[in-house]
Parts: structure tokens; C-alpha cells; sequence
């Protein structure tokens, strides 16, 4: 195990800059997921600390080495892709033992090696099958045992869960959460899916254009985001944003922030309680209601046109086109400044 320090790194390609001066402290053991939108830089970054990636500037550092110019086999690290590329004319323990034969390994070590891994992923029956033999979500734990029985310092993950169904995304997820726990490996993940990122994470990494945004807990960066796209890209549904324009004149005078022109208001659609008009922080019509069964998912349009989320324990009685009110505690808000996204 080891711990990670990106200073100041860069990626371009030709005269375009991709990635802009990132520093990063990842401690020994944390599990860290790199998040954000498709093209923010997440995957070419893990690429870079893998050594797959060329780095234009900066340093990363492993332990308490640098290795800009190690070779990527040389590093300690271990990659898990989005793409299993097992070896389909071998078996499940020929593609675990793969790396190790080639490095050298003692035939006895590469045993112990493969059968731990088997046992932590619970694939020891499958070790004799080939890849064709074993579902999505088989191959990909052997991909991960690959990279279990290389004794990583670190364990590199690129949106290995992008080519599952839900329901195996969802068992997948869990095991490569307990994964964590038994190794206590340094874990660097990468995803777009933020509900990813929230249940696996220690520390999240949120990235936009190249940039790191914020860096936080996931409670950290659910309750205390530091802009606007933070607080929209963490949480499911999505933060609502309103314009104080939306807002009743009477109420904007007890939530002094809004007094201020260019000030949005953000509110969780959990966090929103359907109420009478006069005691209402925001209303809208109702456009239309998703049944879940636990909750309902209210869309609606507010007065200025923006189109919002309600997450209620029970469907409305109103119908489609009729106004609702809603009301939220003072504590739960969010204040924007509109010119620069930044958290007041």
C-alpha cells in the first residue's frame, strides 16, 4: 500500500491543455473516486498515474517515490478497465496468473497468489472455465482478481462497471466495497455515475473541464458544495438552482442572501415539503409525476419557467397544470452567486 501526491500536474495535446495543474493528496489505504461529467480529464488523469499517459508537467509521486519516468509495470500499481480484456483461449486461473508468469514468479507464489484472489471474489469454482463460460459480472471479478494477485500499492480503476446491467452494477459495486475493507488497498476509481462515487468513496474528486472543483467527503460535498455544478453533479435527482426571481418578495426579505441581485437559490428536491401558499418559499404547476413505489418524483415548472424536482413520500392530489407550494428549512438552503456559480 501507498499513499499519492499529484503536484501541479499537466496533459496537453499539441497546443490544447486538457488537464490543468492538478494537485491531489490520496493517503495510504483511502478509496477515491474521480467524478464528473464525460470529457472532464478523469480517465486521462488515472491514465497518468498508471504511466499510460505521458505527463506534460508535474510530478506523481508513489510512496515516497517519484515515477514520472517509471515504466508502467514498474510502478506498483494494478489497472482494472472498463473493458475486461481477458484472454479468451485461456482459463479464468491461466488470466489470473497471466502478469505473474511473465514477471518470473515462482510457480508455487503464483498458486497462492491466484487461489487468495479466487477465494476473496468468490471464483474458486470457476478457475478451470473459460471467459465464455462466465457472466459479465464473473469476468469482470476475474479482471479485478488480475490485479488482486500483482500485490498492488495501488489499485487503479477505469469505469469498470460501465458494461454491467443495473442489477449486477448494483452487486458488483458492493463487492469491490468489501474488496476494500478486507486489502485496506490505496483504491483510485473513476466513473461519471455519482451514485458510484457516494457509496464507494472515502474521498471524492470532483472534475470539469480539466479542473478539480472540490475535494471532500461525500457527506462534505453533499451538504457544503463549493459552486454550483458540485452541488448539481452530487445528489440524484439533481439539486434544484432557482433564479430569486422565483422567490416572494416577502419571503427574500427574511433570507437576507436574496436581497442581493444575482443571487440563485439552491434547494434538494428532498429537501422540499409541499405546504399552503402562504407559507410557501417556492412554487410551480405540475407537469408530471414519476410513481416509485417509496417516493414520487415531481416535475414542475416555476413561475420563471425553470423546470424543478420534488422528491415527495406520497403523490400530490393535484393534477397536471394546477400550482403547487413547497417550503424548506432555512438550514437546508443554498446560496449562489449567478455570475460565477461560486457558493456564498
Amino acid at each position: 500500500m501507498a499513499s499519492l501526491t499529484l503536484r501541479e500536474m499537466r496533459k496537453n495535446y499539441g497546443e490544447i491543455e486538457v488537464i490543468h495543474g492538478v494537485d491531489l493528496d490520496i493517503d495510504d489505504g483511502e478509496f477515491v473516486v474521480f467524478v464528473g461529467p464525460s470529457g472532464c480529464g478523469k480517465s486521462t488523469l488515472l491514465r497518468m498515474i498508471a504511466g499510460l499517459e505521458d505527463i506534460s508537467s508535474g510530478t506523481v509521486k508513489i510512496g515516497e517515490n517519484i515515477v514520472n519516468d517509471v515504466a508502467a509495470s514498474k510502478r506498483g500499481v494494478a489497472m482494472v478497465f472498463q473493458t475486461y480484456a481477458l484472454y479468451p483461449h485461456m482459463t479464468v486461473y491461466q488470466n489470473m496468473s497471466f502478469g505473474l508468469k511473465q514477471a518470473k514468479t515462482d510457480p508455487k507464489e503464483i498458486d497462492i497468489r491466484v487461489k487468495e484472489a479466487a477465494e476473496i471474489l468468490q471464483i474458486t469454482d470457476y478457475l478451470d472455465r473459460s471467459p465464455k463460460n462466465l457472466s459479465g459480472g464473473q469476468r469482470q471479478r476475474v479482471a479485478i482478481g488480475r490485479a488482486i494477485v500483482r500485490d498492488p500499492e495501488v489499485f487503479l480503476f477505469d469505469e469498470p462497471l460501465s458494461n454491467l446491467d443495473a442489477a449486477l452494477r448494483v452487486q458488483t459495486r458492493l463487492e469491490i466495497a468489501r474488496l476494500h475493507e478486507r486489502l485496506g488497498s490505496t483504491m483510485i476509481y473513476v466513473t461519471h455515475d455519482q451514485v458510484e462515487a457516494m457509496t464507494l468513496a472515502d474521498k471524492i474528486v470532483v472534475l470539469k473541464d480539466g479542473h478539480i472543483e472540490q475535494v471532500g467527503s461525500p457527506i462534505d460535498l453533499y451538504t457544503r458544495p463549493n459552486n454550483a455544478f458540485v452541488a448539481q453533479f452530487i445528489g440524484s435527482p439533481k439539486m434544484n438552482i432557482f433564479p430569486n426571481e422565483d422567490i416572494p418578495t416577502g419571503t427574500k426579505e427574511s433570507l437576507s442572501k436574496l436581497n442581493k441581485e444575482n443571487i440563485d437559490l439552491g434547494i434538494r428536491p428532498e429537501h422540499l415539503e409541499q405546504c399552503e401558499k402562504t407559507d410557501s418559499l417556492i412554487s410551480g404547476k405540475l407537469e408530471l409525476v414519476e410513481n416509485l413505489g417509496e417516493y414520487a418524483l415531481v416535475h414542475l415548472t416555476s413561475n420563471t419557467g425553470m423546470e424543478f424536482i420534488a422528491k415527495l413520500n406520497n403523490s400530490p392530489k393535484e393534477k397536471k397544470g394546477e400550482s403547487l407550494f413547497f417550503k424548506a428549512n432555512n438550514d437546508l438552503l443554498h446560496y449562489f452567486d449567478r455570475s460565477t456559480g461560486v457558493s456564498m
